[in-house]
This record gives C-alpha cells, sequence and structure tokens, in this order.
C-alpha cells in the first residue's frame, strides 16, 4: 500500500541539493550563499573555492553535490547550469552558560544553519 509519490516541487530544469546542521550562525552563511545567487555553476565554483570564509567548504560541497544532482538525476547540462536560489534557515541553537564575576552567568548561543541550493539549466542563448 504505502504512501503516494509527491508531486515535483520543481521544474523539470532544475536540481537542489540541502544541507542541515551546518555549524555556523544563519547570518554568517547567508553572506556566502548571497555571493553565489544569480552566479552560473562554475563561476559560484571558483569563488567559493577562493573564498577566505571557513563556511565557504561546507557551500562548496552543497553547490557541488546539487551540480551532480542536476547531472545524474535529471539529464541536465552541466555547462549550463546557473544557481537560481540560495536559501538558508535556523536549525538548532545550542546554549552554554559560563560562570563570570559576582556569582552571575554569560549566556552562550551555538547556532546552526540550514542550506539549500537551487541550480537551474539556462535555455539556448543564440
Amino acid at each position: 500500500m504505502g504512501k503516494q509519490a509527491a508531486e515535483r516541487r520543481l521544474d523539470e530544469t532544475e536540481a537542489k541539493a540541502f544541507a542541515k546542521m551546518i555549524r555556523t550562525s544563519p547570518r554568517k552563511l547567508n553572506l556566502v550563499a548571497g555571493m553565489i545567487r544569480g552566479k552560473s555553476a562554475q563561476t559560484a565554483l571558483n569563488d567559493l573555492s577562493f573564498s577566505r570564509r571557513r563556511v565557504a567548504g561546507e557551500v562548496k560541497k552543497v553547490l557541488e553535490s546539487a551540480i551532480a544532482n542536476a547531472e545524474n538525476n535529471h539529464q541536465l547540462d552541466v555547462d549550463r547550469l546557473v544557481v537560481t536560489e540560495a536559501f538558508v534557515g535556523k536549525a538548532l541553537t545550542m546554549k552554554r552558560f559560563r560562570p563570570r564575576a559576582r556569582g552571575r552567568v554569560g549566556r552562550i548561543v551555538k547556532p546552526w544553519s540550514n542550506l539549500t541550493i537551487v541550480v537551474r539549466e539556462r535555455e539556448e542563448s543564440e
């Protein structure tokens, strides 16, 4: 019996990849995600390779996964892929406490993030 297959939410020329629990704040991760939005996949990979931000390596992994999904699962042309969406969401936040002076406590928050990247095959430009 089982469940019915859900409809594909993306277009036929799109593929996506999703990463959960990336150990950085959504605000920092969104800076790197914004850096690749709207660029071709190859340009975005080059930008992430030479970025000085620590989380750029994680974003590069997710982008490579989206490209691989497009090539293997949806038979899209890798040379014509463009990053159409790259958005960030909040995951859990660990709360830790550090003792401070005069019996007080300092709260430390350690946020985690989720990242979704959608690539689309652009049309023939003739």
